[in-house]
């Protein structure tokens, strides 16, 4: 997703879109909860991982990340 920036990303979430992404070999979940405030979950990892399963992280958190996050993947919270 080469033309996909931050500002289209950061939209998605604040349109209610759950976001799928790999990061350093494992598969994360992010949403975002409310205002400045988003939740990172640890999908799959290996079998001995350091990481957090669930974290709460801020918009500058989310902006440091996007750079090295792949393979993206969307789920619509609101039903049609």
């Amino acid at each position: 997703m080469e033309n996909y920036s931050f500002e289209q990303f950061w939209k998605d979430l604040d349109d209610g879109y759950q976001i799928y992404f790999d990061y350093m070999d494992m598969r994360y979940l992010i949403y975002k909860m409310k205002a400045n405030c988003y939740k990172k979950e640890l999908i799959s990892s290996k079998e001995k991982c350091p990481q957090q399963k669930n974290e709460i992280i801020t918009l500058k958190s989310v902006k440091d990340l996007f750079e090295f996050m792949e393979n993206f993947e969307y789920r619509s919270l609101i039903e049609d």
